[in-house]
């Protein structure tokens, strides 16, 4: 059943598809008679943050409409329990959430959605299936990457989003997205030249010919993102655990930024706060996500995956400093802010999982400069936590160093990122640092999963970190026909309690192995 409802999806998005529900432009239901008052299901389903006792199911209707979920022990949805959802309008371009509950831990539950019209008209349904989390021991197994649709480059033509089919592949239990889920500042043109020479063709949209700056801008980003065909039966097999990073609003932005006297192509209002709180409605309106779950309301927030694994997603751009504030001597919580770095050393504290893992969507030390925002005559901006200088921690480091020194006695931590665009494992040595209070760690880095690839960037000592692994290309912004996407695979084993992570690339072949002993 889940595999019918899925084999009509397209790959080439209809104009339909991508408009807001009863918004400026919509065309609504192209059927006539009695059907062109039933509602549509227009994206496919997704599930979230999975629990013992259930998860968030997400869908979207092209009309006003009441979301109504089934769930069921088997694919034939013999006796389903019927939960009914909200009621979806044009306030949440059609988009609904429900956290369905009451289930058993570690069972797998087939779930379908149907939306009920204002005059009694049934959607058709879209299925989607998730797995509970257990309360026992168990392996669990998870994905994680980030950078959809990048530089440009869109759905492919002549294939779509492949990477996404290697992830559902697997089976995972989920996905960590760390984030840039959409290129919100990246245009996708029909064709791109590729560094060897060939043309990469992409699937376009209207929302995807400019730069977004209105709330159905941001909308339309997502909905194009949901037209391949790969990316609608990941999502709606593989619940998810979303953050999110800085394309979601604007390259490298960060609380306060104004865009006058920078030179972004686009761009005519110069208000980053007043874009990103129009972007972050769209990303909790397309994303299977509920904010008030969060520590703060918003996005930082534990999933908790059973005796064996705890993860901490963090959001490390809404209380973000400056870009050009990463030289700072002063301790004003950096990346994280106060709060959510003192919730992180408490959590992790806390916590009696067996391994721990961070979700940081921007890495510990990679070096990422931020040359849009560079002082005039000031040492330079940087965007991620890092800024190359090898001996005390500065700016963003000083709060990692703290949660670092804090949390030393705190086994089995393993921090995931992406950002950067190649995938790399990163040892961290406190015998090699500038920084000497703390425990050894890893740190692995994925992505991207549908964006330009670049080449590796220098690391920061202070930390003592060390590459034990790069997959990057020689030359900058190298196509996904090219290769370089990659994503990472995590495995847990409930006998030996060891944490495998494997670096895959875009097929789900396995780059590199490392075997995690617990402590």
């Amino acid at each position: 059943m889940l595999r019918g409802s899925l084999a009509g999806a397209l790959l080439v998005p209809t104009t339909a598809a991508l408009q807001a529900c009863g918004g400026p432009g919509s065309s609504g239901p192209a059927s006539t008679g009695l059907l062109a008052t039933r509602p549509r299901i227009t994206h496919g389903v997704a599930s979230g943050d999975p629990r013992p006792d259930g998860a968030l199911i997400w869908a979207r209707s092209d009309s006003p409409a009441r979301m109504i979920v089934e769930t069921s022990a088997t694919e034939s949805f013999s006796n389903p329990a019927r939960i009914e959802g909200p009621r979806v309008t044009p306030a949440s371009d059609g988009t609904g959430r429900l956290r369905v509950t009451g289930l058993e831990p570690g069972q797998t539950v087939h779930y379908r959605v149907t939306f009920e019209g204002e005059d009694g008209g049934t959607s058709e349904p879209a299925v989607g299936v998730f797995t509970t989390v257990p309360t026992r021991p168990k392996d669990v197994t998870f994905v994680w990457s980030g950078d959809v649709v990048g530089q440009g480059w869109g759905i492919n033509r002549e294939g779509g989003m492949g990477i996404f089919g290697a992830m559902a592949d697997r089976r995972p239990d989920f996905f960590l997205h760390s984030g840039d889920a959409i290129y919100a500042d990246n245009p996708v043109p029909e064709t791109q030249v590729q560094n060897d020479g060939g043309t990469y063709r992409s699937v376009t949209a209207a929302a995807k010919d400019h730069v977004a700056q209105t709330l159905d801008d941001f909308r339309g980003n997502y909905a194009y993102n949901l037209a391949d065909a790969h990316y609608l039966r990941f999502n709606a097999t593989v619940p998810q655990l979303i953050q999110w990073d800085d394309h979601e609003v604007l390259n490298n932005w960060f609380p306060g930024e104004s865009l006058a006297g920078q030179r972004r192509k686009g761009y005519t209002d110069t208000d980053v706060d007043g874009l990103a709180g129009l972007a972050y409605q769209a990303w909790r309106e397309w994303q299977p996500v509920e904010p008030s779950e969060a520590a703060d309301g918003r996005l930082h927030r534990k999933i908790s995956y059973g005796p064996m694994l705890d993860v901490f997603v963090l959001d490390m751009r809404s209380y973000k400093d400056p870009n050009p504030s990463a030289w700072s001597t002063s301790d004003d919580g950096g990346i994280l802010g106060r709060e959510q770095t003192q919730w992180l050393v408490d959590g992790l504290r806390s916590s009696t999982a067996v391994w721990k893992v961070v979700a940081n969507d921007l890495p510990i030390s990679i070096v990422v400069p931020d040359t849009a925002s560079d002082p005039v005559g000031g040492p330079p901006s940087m965007e991620a936590v890092a800024q190359g200088e090898n001996g005390r921690p500065l700016g963003r480091e000083i709060a990692f160093s703290r949660i670092l020194s804090q949390t030393k006695e705190v086994r089995n931590v393993v921090f995931l990122t992406a950002d950067v665009h190649y995938t790399a494992a990163i040892s961290y040595h406190p015998e090699q640092a500038g920084f000497t209070d703390f425990s050894p760690f890893w740190e692995f880095v994925s992505g991207p999963l549908n964006a330009g690839a670049f080449p590796q960037s220098p690391l920061d000592g202070t930390f003592g970190a060390r590459y034990e692994f790069v997959h990057a290309p020689g030359e900058k912004n190298t196509s996904p026909a090219e290769g370089f996407q990659h994503f990472g695979a995590v495995h847990v084993d409930a006998d030996t309690r060891a944490l495998t992570v494997d670096l895959c690339d875009a097929s789900g072949s396995s780059l590199y192995a490392k075997e995690l002993l617990p402590a």
